[in-house]
């Protein structure tokens, strides 16, 4: 079996931590965490994986599916004053002290391309997985940018950082692209000829990026990959997110710690699927003899007025819908006790009304499959909120 090494970066989209043992990190020197040579000569670990964004949602989930192939995981992680390792301290062979076991952390900046030349050639990974990003659309438009500067100019600093690493002949490397390309779409389904109609500058920086890594690819013979993952949630999906703001605001009025909660356009449509099933996808592309593109997606769409009437139907409400506009309101069924409302700052600059995936590739080639289904990933969410909120009422 396969020995394998991963290293990763944090995304921005988790609820900092604190009063919390400091994960142990090293500096870019030439020993890892444990006072080990990374890479070292007779070194017998055949793959090495590098994964930007592992405190993200996807990251996590990566980590952990690597670390079930008995990978060995490396984190990069950025340096603050607050934490934001909650997704993956439980994979610390002592989470209570953040240390131990197969995951190792770094600090390391998309931002700062000499950490990521010196980790990359200190570790000398064959596999990367870039999903670090600015990945809110919403604030994309206040920090435009930072977003740019992570989600385009990023994915440049990683794959120069190869090259100059003399490593672009033996790294395969997968780009997280993103639905939001699509964005004004021009057909539906979309799929990997569609058109690209970026509305928001978080779309428009994963478009550089989309397009730097076929470039790279083309230009020097590299083995490079866009995954066009459209939208995958989770209990581990960030609380800024409409999804796990639903689920957690249902959770918190089935407590009896909220009475109702705003959002903005409840008739934007989207394609749901569940994280664990994506990384799976972005691990297949790796796999393949020649590089490709993939577009990955259930096929299904729904509203987010529909996530709103599932969440709740999972603690047994129904809600119904009256008023037009901003002045519609969700109300419960028996109770008339109204649970939502809309809020016009919630609402995008420039919206995208509707992204719905046509996988046939990756079902064809990679041989991939989403398994959750809707109601099951609402489902999911639902149960680990309402754990949460049962807990720890303030979460």
């Amino acid at each position: 079996m396969l020995n394998t090494r991963l290293i990763a970066m944090s995304t921005s989209d988790g609820a900092p931590e604190t009063k919390k043992p400091r994960p142990e990190c090293s500096s870019n020197g030439s020993k890892d965490q444990n006072g080990t040579e990374a890479g070292a000569e007779g070194d017998s670990r055949d793959k090495v994986a590098l994964i930007t964004g592992i405190t993200g949602q996807d990251g996590s989930y990566l980590a952990e599916f690597l670390l079930k192939k008995d990978y060995e995981v490396h984190g990069i992680i950025r340096r603050a004053s607050t934490f934001n390792t909650t997704r993956i301290e439980h994979l610390y062979a002592d989470p209570k002290a953040h240390k131990g076991g197969r995951m190792k952390l770094h600090y390391g900046d998309m931002t700062d391309s000499s950490s990521l030349v010196k980790i990359i050639n200190m570790v000398k990974p064959t596999e990367i997985y870039n999903l670090a990003a600015q990945s809110h659309v919403k604030v994309s438009f206040d920090l435009s940018e930072y977003t740019a500067e992570v989600d385009a100019v990023g994915t440049l600093r990683i794959l120069d950082a190869i090259r100059t690493c003399g490593m672009e002949k033996n790294v395969r490397f997968y780009q997280a692209s993103t639905s939001e390309l699509y964005g004004k779409v021009v057909e539906t389904p979309q799929n990997e000829q569609t058109p690209f109609y970026p509305r928001s500058p978080y779309a428009c920086a994963k478009m550089y990026g989309f397009w730097i890594v076929i470039n790279y690819r083309e230009a020097y013979n590299m083995y490079a990959c866009n995954g066009i993952l459209f939208n995958h949630e989770s209990p581990r999906r960030g609380e800024n997110f409409v999804t796990r703001k639903i689920t957690r605001s249902v959770a918190k009025i089935y407590h009896k710690q909220m009475e109702y909660f705003e959002l903005g356009n409840l008739d934007s449509k989207r394609d749901w699927g569940h994280a664990s099933d994506y990384v799976e996808a972005m691990w297949m592309m790796l796999q393949r003899e020649s590089p490709s593109d993939y577009v990955i997606a259930t096929g299904e769409t729904h509203s987010v007025r529909e996530f709103v009437e599932a969440a709740f139907k999972h603690i047994d409400r129904e809600i119904t819908w009256k008023g037009k506009g901003v002045d519609e309101v969700g109300v419960e069924s028996g109770t008339g006790i109204v649970r939502v409302r809309i809020n016009p700052k919630y609402f995008r600059p420039t919206e995208v009304d509707l992204l719905q995936g046509d996988a046939s590739k990756a079902n064809r080639e990679l041989n991939w499959t989403p398994k959750v289904s809707f109601v099951e990933l609402v489902s999911d969410m639902m149960k680990a909120d309402i754990e949460l909120m049962r807990k720890n009422p303030i979460a």
